[in-house]
């Protein structure tokens, strides 16, 4: 039996290390749901996020090896000594500071370390009055970062308001996916919202581990443009939004449609089988309604029964991201 405890860690997936005792994780100012790492009172710089967030470690590519079990039977040597073969062609990813194994990857796999991903972030806007550091974390055993940057200015929805901007920068070392960076008006901090930003991002730059990752990392200063032209039309789409006005059991369809994990659940939803759906996506499920129906940043003209409201509670509520 899966317990509550349980549900929520794997909600938010922040890494525990081991050595240092702390969640790999930063928030400026506010505290997550989750209420795991360091809180900052001001914005850190890069090097100091790199810090508080627990992302100041290299991986490396280490050759695989597999033993000779002929040769292990046969061995006279009281099992000191394993014969083992090379495994052509595959390495493992390996943190340097916990020696912990992340993934197995191809030979044409470049590791991007961490401090690269906080230098893309510096090139692109440089001074005072640049974008600020909000929120860093590693998930899992470290296998998957990412970085929460704030823009200057709002999205302005009705007159009062106003939706904070974000870039936002997620790389792996497990082989899987991209780099991929991009626009974002949710705050990671978690895997829950990493999952959420990444399912509502059409434009992005995403970039392979690959040789030349890192050159390419300093030509994505489009991202600027990009974020601009997003932010203008997301303010005309939540605008119209807050004038859709919806129903309850119209909020309740949506929350399960946007939440729903795979074209099973969809299929189950659309064809009213909802006695048949897991209790888990239920209790996903009426977490994000509670919260659109009590949360007080739910009560505001602008999002008490409109389609932006339902939008907002999909995005920001803290619901147990399970299966």
């Amino acid at each position: 039996m899966i317990t509550e405890q349980k549900l929520e860690e794997m909600a938010h997936n922040i890494n525990f290390n081991s050595k240092t005792g702390e969640h790999s994780f930063f928030s400026v100012k506010e505290i997550p749901w989750h209420g795991l790492g360091t809180i900052l009172q001001d914005y850190p710089t890069s090097a100091e996020a790199i810090q508080y967030a627990g992302l100041d470690f290299e991986v490396e590519k280490r050759p695989l090896f597999t033993l000779d079990t002929k040769m292990v039977e046969a061995d006279n040597h009281n099992g000191l000594f394993l014969p083992s073969i090379n495994v052509p062609d595959y390495y493992a990813t390996v943190r340097t500071d916990t020696d912990e194994v992340l993934d197995v990857v191809g030979s044409d796999y470049h590791v991007v370390q961490n401090v690269h991903a906080f230098d893309f972030f510096d090139s692109i806007v440089g001074g005072k009055n640049g974008i600020m550091y909000e929120t860093a974390g590693a998930l899992g055993k470290g296998e998957r970062i990412f970085i929460t940057a704030k823009l200057p200015g709002y999205i302005r929805i009705g007159k009062d308001d106003l939706i904070d901007q974000y870039l936002f920068l997620t790389t792996a070392h497990d082989g899987t996916g991209s780099i991929t960076a991009a626009f974002t008006p949710i705050r990671i901090v978690c895997n829950n919202t990493l999952n959420a930003a990444l399912q509502t991002t059409e434009k992005a730059v995403r970039i392979r581990h690959t040789a030349n990752a890192q050159d390419k990392l300093k030509e994505a200063h489009k991202l600027l443009g990009i974020s601009h032209t997003l932010g203008q039309e997301l303010k005309e789409i939540f605008n119209q939004w807050t004038k859709v006005r919806i129903t309850d059991a119209n909020v309740k369809r949506l929350v399960q449609l946007a939440l729903a994990p795979n074209k099973e659940v969809l299929e189950k939803i659309y064809s009213g089988r909802e006695e048949s759906l897991s209790l888990q996506f239920n209790k996903k499920v009426d977490a994000t309604l509670n919260y659109a129906f009590s949360d007080p940043t739910q009560t505001d003209p602008n999002t008490m029964g409109t389609l932006y409201g339902c939008y907002n509670a999909v995005t920001d509520a803290p619901v147990l991201d399970v299966q």
